[in-house]
């Protein structure tokens, strides 16, 4: 999909998974909280970023993700994904964000 859009695409993992500088971010879940890395060279300036997950569901990971992605100056594009829990009210968080196209293939 990145390829086809045009945009970035860089794997953000959990806490403690990636060798080298990282950004970091700590989001809450409805259960807790969790926080997510990414390489601090993996976005330049100007990079446009394609946010894929597998289920969207109050949606602080790809709001995290996003954090992540602008503070290396880069834009999220859009956001896909396999499941939205839509009970869960993430897409309605993420409509917040002026311009996130999100994408579920399959809705509960």
């Amino acid at each position: 999909m990145a390829y086809r859009w045009g945009a970035g695409f860089v794997p953000v993992r959990k806490a403690g998974k990636l060798p080298s500088a990282i950004h970091t971010r700590t989001y809450d879940l409805e259960y807790g909280t969790a926080t997510l890395e990414v390489h601090r060279d993996a976005f330049a300036p100007g990079d446009r970023v394609l946010v894929v997950d597998d289920v969207l569901a109050t949606g602080g990971t790809v709001e995290a993700t996003r954090w992540l992605v602008e503070e290396a100056g880069a834009e999220v594009v859009g956001c896909a994904v396999v499941i939205e829990l839509a009970a869960l009210g993430g897409r309605k968080r993420l409509a917040e964000i002026e311009g996130l196209h999100v994408v579920s293939l399959i809705t509960y």
